[in-house]
């Protein structure tokens, strides 16, 4: 008899350690969905720089061309007009 009263102590004690805190699964919870979230996180951001890394810039490269060309033409017109004369008193 002793030895079953050993053995229903020893199972009681080892319920009351195994007893998780609710507050504390929750926490664990809010933990893994976070951990989730920084690590999907984490794979766009590295994809993301690896995309704009081996993607070319053409479009830059065009716009550049273009502007350079517009910028001397304004300017150009501008310097070509004679400044009016101011009337003589």
């Amino acid at each position: 008899m002793k030895n079953l009263d050993d053995f229903i102590n020893a199972a009681k004690i080892q319920e009351l350690i195994k007893r998780e805190d609710p507050q504390e699964k929750a926490t664990r919870r809010v933990l893994w969905v976070l951990a989730i979230i920084g690590a999907i996180a984490a794979i766009a951001g590295i994809a993301y720089a690896v995309y704009r890394y081996l993607t070319p810039d053409y479009l830059d490269d065009f716009d550049d061309d273009f502007d350079d060309d517009f910028d001397d033409d304004f300017f150009d017109e501008e310097e070509a007009k004679p400044a009016p004369k101011a009337p003589e008193a």
